[in-house]
């Protein structure tokens, strides 16, 4: 694993998190920063997922 892949499954993991306490206090505004950092977390992970690929060719 690279770092890329690391920490876009931290941003994943924390904006779920985030989006569940946005949904606990009713804040629409936290839901929507938890699902901003789940994308930015799956695509942060898929850069390093191609680098990882391109490291084995």
């Amino acid at each position: 694993m690279n770092k890329d892949q690391v920490k876009g499954e931290v941003k994943d993991i924390a904006g779920k998190v985030q989006e569940e306490a946005g949904e606990l206090t009713d804040s629409n505004e936290q839901q929507a920063k938890g699902l901003g950092k789940q994308i930015e977390g799956k695509i942060q992970k898929g850069i390093g997922d191609l680098k990882e690929a391109f490291k084995k060719d």
